[in-house]
């Protein structure tokens, strides 16, 4: 059972951290619990973490400590190469993998990164700890400056470097490569490496390489005067502003850096004002040269500039510093967000996943994760990309999520709200909207025909004309109306709004499924071993036994639908014959009607959350059941109690709870708490589009 896979290259700078954090994102979705090594770190400064073990223990939230991480600094290796301790080098990273192969169901281990000398001892090494592991590799060169040829052949030697060794690779990857060359090199790879390893190519994206003004600022030892807290902004064309400010101006392109003397006070002015134009593309920074600080009375009016673009002063010369910023090679860090979101875009788009992970994980895991099940939640609304529209366009935290799932291509968005106002805010907020479609309901084209169908639902409730018109101005009514017509698959809304407020235009039109008489929600909720579904916890306050009953089966096929399988456990204060009460008695005609409707559905109740999901205080409750101790859906005996229940498990264990998902509408309007965070928005939305998609 292969339980590892190294990436490893031959060359620095070759992109190396693109290939690892899109392997990454791909086994999270595959394996319960998956590592991260690396043999050899960079020697650090005291305190400091190495910048590659920082970025995927942050960003994937895994379950190690840095130290546990590596095995050796560069210095170290050299030392003990000088030494002929080779054998010493290897059982220390032996031991350490071995350690976290006990702790993981697979581990990503992450090569050399070749930045200093000692080049060949680490190439050797990297062989030879793939061959010791046990693991297969995947290889990532770098296109920069190569020719096709040139490029295979270095490629091909390193293949043959492990293959030597017997360790088998399962596939290449020639990164960094022009995109007018990339159908070619991938030709090429195809004719000249071994037919049974997997052949990629992945285009050269500036984005990637172009520094932050973090790192710039770290590269130049410069002194931030403004904007520290945008320290991770892009950058994108870097100029020298030397010229006349009118002249200068033509030179402006999106995200770029301003390099100019400190004294020259019209260009500094100049492109701050530029920055808040909207003739003028936004600018990233401004890099103040030659130690000079402006003057007090310029600084005082620089002061009153909204400060999204960070200036810096740096002692050297315009000359130099232009000098010094070109020759920065950007890395990805833990901070920068938009670099590691755009890196498994480019993995995603170019590697053939399937192909991969099939070729990766020759084992199944039991049950499903939390970090598979968003894995999974993700790659299938990407599948059938559709329409959701979000009413509370002006909300920070709506918007924010928005950009993400827009950066990821996952879905289609409509924000409604004041198109000015909104593209403002996200502009402050710094954030790219741009392929989100803004509507005001108040303006837009079709609102006549949404008050004109809206009347003809009504009017049997005694809804006129001008009613009617005063709802449809209601970004809810709005919004639910696209959905009843099809001009957006589903909606999220509740940032802002109540519950009843997003819901109600739903229930008046959208109305329930055939043979559903009762909407209801559930919570996916994402503990730390596995993924409970939680119903109903925002809807219904106190159910009947045919309406619990009702819920119980929407759940259940709501919990398939979405990958787990479904065991029922109907809540309540006793379990099994022993209790008595009304409210135990709602519960115990509700399974019975479940168990007559759905035969096929695994339903035990009445029983005791604990009896429910632990496998010990079933045994000694109720022996004989096949639901009690492995219970995946929960159904609570009404609103006061599966309300708390969720939020106190979510406070207090620390688990992401995705949803409410509304069951049982027509069309999929889902509710978001007032409280809700950015990754409650951004998974909302996400399985919103999945329900959209017919499952």
């Amino acid at each position: 059972m292969n339980k590892g896979l190294y990436v490893a290259t031959a060359e620095p700078h070759s992109g190396k951290s693109l290939i690892v954090l899109g392997l990454m994102q791909l086994l999270l979705g595959k394996t319960g619990k998956v590592g991260y090594f690396r043999p050899v770190i960079d020697d650090q400064k005291k305190g400091e973490v190495d910048n590659h073990i920082n970025t995927v223990l942050s960003h994937y939230e895994l379950d190690l400590e840095p130290k546990e991480a590596y095995a050796f600094t560069r210095s170290e290796i050299i030392a003990l190469g000088n030494k002929n301790h080779g054998g010493k080098i290897i059982d220390t990273i032996i031991d350490k993998f071995k350690k976290l192969e006990r702790r993981f169901d697979f581990v990503l281990v992450e090569g050399s990164d070749f930045s200093g000398e000692g080049g060949a001892i680490e190439f050797n090494i990297n062989v030879q700890v793939a061959k010791n592991l046990g693991i297969p590799a995947v290889i990532v060169g770098s296109g920069v400056g190569k020719t096709k040829e040139h490029l295979c052949a270095g490629l091909q030697l390193a293949v043959n470097s492990f293959k030597l060794k017997e360790v088998e690779v399962l596939a290449v990857v020639a990164n960094k490569v022009s995109r007018d060359e990339l159908r070619g090199v991938k030709d090429y790879m195809l004719e000249t490496l071994p037919e049974e390893i997997q052949s990629y190519a992945i285009p050269r994206l500036a984005d990637l390489s172009h520094p932050t003004l973090k790192e710039i600022l770290n590269t130049l030892d410069g002194q931030v005067l403004f904007g520290e807290e945008f320290l991770d902004n892009q950058t994108g064309s870097f100029g020298v502003g030397a010229m006349q400010l009118r002249n200068y101006l033509t030179h402006l392109r999106s995200n770029s850096l301003v390099i100019t003397p400190g004294d020259r006070a019209d260009i500094i002015l100049g492109a701050l004002q530029a920055n808040l134009s909207e003739n003028y593309p936004q600018i990233s920074g401004i890099i103040l040269t030659g130690g000079i600080i402006p003057e007090t009375s310029i600084m005082k009016l620089i002061e009153g500039f909204d400060h999204r673009v960070p200036i810096i002063s740096v002692q050297q010369g315009t000359f130099g510093a232009t000098n010094d910023v070109g020759n920065i090679r950007s890395r990805i860090y833990a901070e920068s967000k938009q670099k590691i979101q755009t890196s498994i875009e480019l993995f995603e788009k170019y590697i053939d996943q399937e192909k991969l992970s099939n070729s990766l994980v020759t084992f199944e895991p039991e049950g499903i994760t939390p970090r598979m099940f968003q894995y999974n939640l993700v790659q299938r609304a990407k599948q059938e990309k559709k329409h959701i529209v979000l009413p509370e366009g002006n909300d920070h935290r709506i918007l924010t999520a928005a950009s993400r799932l827009l950066a990821l291509n996952i879905v289609d968005i409509t924000l409604l709200g004041d198109k000015t106002k909104i593209e403002r805010k996200a502009a402050q907020l710094g954030l790219n909207i741009e392929k989100a479609k803004i509507i005001d309901p108040l303006n837009a084209p079709m609102f006549e025909e949404y008050v004109s169908t809206l009347y003809e639902l009504r009017k049997h409730k005694n809804v006129n004309q001008d009613m009617a018109r005063d709802m449809m101005t209601d970004v809810s009514y709005f919004g639910t109306m696209m959905v009843y017509l099809g001009h957006a698959d589903g909606m999220v809304s509740g940032a802002v709004h109540t519950t009843q407020h997003t819901i109600r235009p739903a229930l008046q039109f959208v109305k329930t499924k055939p043979g559903v008489s009762v909407v209801s929600s559930i919570f996916f909720m994402c503990l730390e071993d596995r993924v409970s579904v939680f119903g109903d916890c925002a809807i219904n306050p106190n159910p009947t036994a045919p309406q619990l009953a009702e819920i119980a089966i929407s759940s259940a096929d709501s919990s398939l639908a979405f990958g787990i399988e479904p065991k029922v456990a109907m809540l309540s204060y006793s379990s099994g014959a022993s209790g008595k009460g009304e409210d135990v008695e709602t519960v115990r005609a509700a399974t019975e009607i479940v168990k007559q409707k759905r035969p096929d559905i695994k339903i035990e109740g009445p029983i005791q959350y604990d009896a429910a999901v632990d496998m010990s205080v079933a045994k000694s409750k109720l022996p004989s059941s096949e639901v009690a101790g492995q219970a995946s859906v929960l159904i609570f005996p009404d609103l006061n109690t599966g309300n708390n229940t969720y939020k106190a498990v979510q406070r207090e264990t620390g688990a992401l709870a995705i949803g409410p998902m509304l069951q049982g509408l027509n069309k999929p309007v889902n509710d978001l708490s007032r409280g809700c965070t950015i990754d409650d928005v951004f998974n909302t939305v996400v399985i919103t589009a999945i329900q959209a998609q017919g499952i």
